[in-house]
């Protein structure tokens, strides 16, 4: 059995930070490289054209830190950047840290983790890639009902 090239495995959120995880930044669109300056930023989407895999929406990015690993001496893990792959903008729902600031304690839903060879030269190191669909509590439209639930649909209505 061979496991494929950027296998993402699930992951839930409290095996993968058990001190919780605090939003350092705000959410923002992930945004393609360009080597032209001047050129129009572009947002990135989750597709490969060369494989033709993935889901086709659009990714966001914010910087978020683990406790956990702060305490644990492992400080080059404390802070990092998390992906969202989500139809709209997640917005950060939950506790804030502190009124008036962008720092929230948040609890990812949706989470994968993807293994990473991290680190350069001597000091390489494995370290996850990770990716999430959602924070639990946002209700800004990042998780959507299926437009005709089986549950809430009438007896004589059929699935489409």
């Amino acid at each position: 059995m061979a496991i494929k090239k950027n296998n993402r495995f699930p992951i839930t959120h409290g095996e993968a930070f058990p001190h919780r995880l605090m939003l350092m930044t705000p959410i923002a669109p992930a945004i393609k490289y360009n080597p032209d300056r001047n050129a129009a930023p572009e947002q990135k989407f989750d597709f490969d054209p060369k494989t033709g895999e993935g889901t086709g929406l659009p990714l966001w990015t914010a910087t978020v830190t683990d406790p956990h690993e702060a305490t644990d001496g492992k400080g080059k893990r404390a802070s990092f950047e998390i992906t969202f792959i989500a139809q709209v903008q997640p917005v950060p729902a939950g506790e804030q840290v502190a009124p008036g600031t962008d720092l929230w304690w948040i609890e990812l839903e949706g989470l994968t983790a993807e293994p990473k060879v991290m680190g350069q030269g001597e000091f390489k190191y494995l370290g996850y890639t990770y990716r999430a669909t959602g924070i639990k509590g946002d209700n800004s439209g990042a998780k959507q009902a299926p437009a005709n639930p089986g549950a809430s649909r009438p007896r004589d209505e059929k699935a489409a």
